[in-house]
C-alpha cells in the first residue's frame, strides 16, 4: 500500500498538477477537513476539500504553483474559518 504522500505524487502527476502545490496544500486541505468533520458534519469533509479545489481551480487561470497556490489560499481560508 502506498504512504499518503506517495498517492499524493501519483494523483497530482495524473491531473498534471506541480509538484509544489500538491506539497504545500496538504497541510491546510488536512486542517479544513479535521475542523469540518469535527464542528460541523463528518460526511461533508471530502466535498468540502472538493469545493475549495474546484473554486481554486476556476479563480486560477494561471498554472504557475504561485498562483495556484495563492487560488487555494485565497478559496481555503473562508472556509476554514466557517469551519471552526
Amino acid at each position: 500500500m502506498l504512504k499518503a504522500h506517495e498517492w499524493l505524487a501519483q494523483v497530482a502527476d495524473i491531473l498534471d498538477l506541480p509538484q509544489e502545490v500538491q506539497r504545500s496544500g496538504v497541510k491546510p486541505i488536512l486542517d479544513l477537513t479535521k475542523d469540518v468533520a469535527h464542528n460541523r458534519s463528518r460526511p461533508s469533509a471530502p466535498v468540502t476539500a472538493f469545493l475549495v479545489g474546484l473554486a481554486a481551480g476556476l479563480n486560477s487561470a494561471d498554472r504557475s504553483p504561485e498562483a495556484l497556490q495563492e487560488a487555494i489560499e485565497q478559496a481555503l481560508a473562508p472556509v476554514a474559518e466557517a469551519a471552526r
